[in-house]
């Protein structure tokens, strides 16, 4: 369910962005490319983050006030992004 809800994510997501050639290895990324990130790729890595911090249960239902918010509050820790 987790696995079908980020992909269900990435899809939206990228079917809305422009078509871009780079990836996004989250498993590199420091702090520091995040916070100079370009908004698209922060709202598409914060789209992830809750696509990967669901529980396997919960229903495939993006809530874009929920996200909003969530973004909101990372922002109080990366203060330099462009949430």
């Amino acid at each position: 369910m987790k696995t079908i809800a980020a992909a269900l994510t990435s899809v939206i997501l990228l079917g809305c962005a422009p078509a871009s050639a780079t990836e996004i290895d989250l498993s590199a990324w420091t702090c520091k490319q995040f916070q100079a990130a370009s908004k698209g790729d922060v709202d598409i890595i914060l789209a992830w983050l809750d696509g990967y911090y669901r529980a396997e249960d919960d229903p495939p239902v993006i809530d874009r006030d929920q996200l909003a918010a969530n973004a909101r509050k990372l922002a109080h820790f990366v203060p330099r992004t462009r949430m």
